[in-house]
């Protein structure tokens, strides 16, 4: 053989090496991830998944990748994003903040896949576990309890705005769930209040609503957790600066981003236990083997710019409650 042949063959040899170790390697793993919301309202919460993902073990780009699919709080389109996420041959879907819709929808492709849950209810009463301690079958997850702190938003309205007598509750229920939920009327009457429901189930909706304050006399409002008002909470921050209303809603990024307040649980907590649940899986448990876990932290966050462009004084007591004052 001539010294420029081998040079040339010892060469291809050499180019061809790495592509048959590559194929040698295990397969790396793929994550599902299914939202109901929007890229741009979950960066923190992405953070908090990978964090809880490498606390077991597992580095996106390095041993595990990660598929995202969102529904920008349009959950007719949960169905159709999860079947996609399934033909990539993903081993773990999670879901976050998909409730009910989000499962049933990854159900529908796939009944054996391994699902862990993000939920703001009670995942019992709403049908998606049997139990919190034994979840049975394919599916754990995270509840943070944010239907729960509902009546909270109530109090802490009447708090911010103790001269308004009438105060409306800005919801998307789903279809034959009572409204106003009944422990939010409640909380409203116990304190000498008017409440005044108000639905909304797309944008157009939402402008509606907030036209109809004015006529409702309401002081103040609380809007309900729903995956569109998450998807859309710049817009209803900035709806409720236009029309001059104290809102309150759930999540942190509705402060963030111009709420005046917000309160209710700790997502990134939530989101966090959620990639440890996944690593677990993708090591080998059982979703039945690992319970559904509560978080158990409240978060309380108030804007003071806002409140200053409304005109409001926070209480002191409320400001020293607070988890974080926004400056």
């Amino acid at each position: 053989m001539k010294r420029r042949d081998f040079i040339t063959l010892l060469g291809g040899t050499a180019a061809a090496w790495p592509l048959a170790v590559r194929a040698q390697q295990p397969a790396v793993p793929v994550v599902g991830w299914l939202s109901s919301r929007s890229p741009e309202v979950e960066p923190l919460l992405a953070a908090a998944f990978r964090k809880g993902l490498a606390e077991i073990g597992y580095v996106e780009g390095r041993n595990v990748a990660i598929e995202s699919h969102w529904a920008y709080g349009q959950t007719d389109r949960l169905p159709g994003l999860a079947a996609d996420l399934l033909r990539r041959q993903v081993s773990v879907m999670v879901t976050l903040a998909s409730g009910r819709p989000g499962i049933e929808a990854v159900r529908a492709a796939s009944p054996t896949i391994p699902i862990v849950f993000t939920t703001g209810g009670d995942p019992v009463r709403t049908g998606i576990v049997e139990s919190l301690s034994r979840p049975t079958g394919n599916i754990t997850g995270v509840t943070s309890l944010q239907v729960e702190v509902g009546p909270k938003l109530i109090e802490l309205l009447h708090e911010l705005v103790p001269q308004a007598t009438h105060i409306a509750l800005l919801a998307n229920p789903a279809a034959g769930d009572p409204f106003p939920p009944p422990d939010m009327l409640a909380a409203a009457q116990s304190l000498g209040l008017t409440l005044h429901p108000l639905r909304a189930s797309n944008e157009g909706a939402i402008d509606e609503a907030f036209a109809a304050l004015p006529k409702l006399g309401a002081g103040g409002l609380v809007v309900e957790i729903a995956p569109l008002f998450t998807t859309l909470a710049d817009q209803l921050a900035t709806l409720a600066l236009r029309h001059r209303v104290p809102t309150v809603y759930q999540i942190r990024e509705f402060a963030a981003r111009g709420g005046l307040a917000s309160y209710g649980g700790d997502l990134r907590e939530g989101t966090r236990v959620a990639g440890l649940y996944v690593g677990r899986i993708l090591k080998g448990e059982k979703p039945a083997a690992l319970p559904v876990q509560q978080v158990t932290k409240i978060e309380l966050v108030i804007n003071l710019k806002t409140a200053k462009a409304l005109g409001l004084t926070i209480p002191i007591t409320l400001l020293g409650r607070a988890d974080e004052v926004i400056e």
